[in-house]
């Protein structure tokens, strides 16, 4: 028994799909990362595309931006709860610069490896 680890295009489709706004349940660690990696891309090729006009790279990503905010929002809660924690520790980041450390140890942290109070294991493979 171990835990699978998504790949890109399944770890994208499934955080704008089928978890586009679920806070309950787990999410695994390359769920997380590879969803923050199309992100962090996304906005990339948008600056890069727009490149001519600021305030089109600020309208376009502002778009951009909101369309993930509930699933990447669901994410990280759920992330949260893999680890162990409350989904409100997302809360966290509120904090400057400390909270943000705090939370990204969180998140880099591995899955329990057992059932927790938040659901069973994701992507258990037997």
């Amino acid at each position: 028994m171990y835990q699978r680890q998504l790949d890109f295009g399944e770890a994208v489709k499934k955080a704008l799909t089928v978890n586009y706004c679920n806070f309950e349940g787990r999410a695994s660690r390359s769920e997380y990362w590879w969803f923050a990696l199309f992100c962090f891309a996304v906005s990339a090729a948008i600056g890069i595309v727009f490149c001519w006009s600021d305030t089109m790279v600020s309208i376009v990503n502002g778009i951009f931006t909101l369309a993930v905010l509930l699933p990447g929002l669901g994410l990280a809660v759920r992330r949260m709860h893999d680890v162990g924690k409350s989904g409100w520790w997302v809360l966290i980041n509120l904090i400057p610069l400390v909270g943000s450390i705090i939370f990204l140890i969180f998140a880099i942290k591995e899955s329990q490896p057992v059932p927790n109070e938040y659901g069973p294991v994701p992507n258990l493979q037997y």
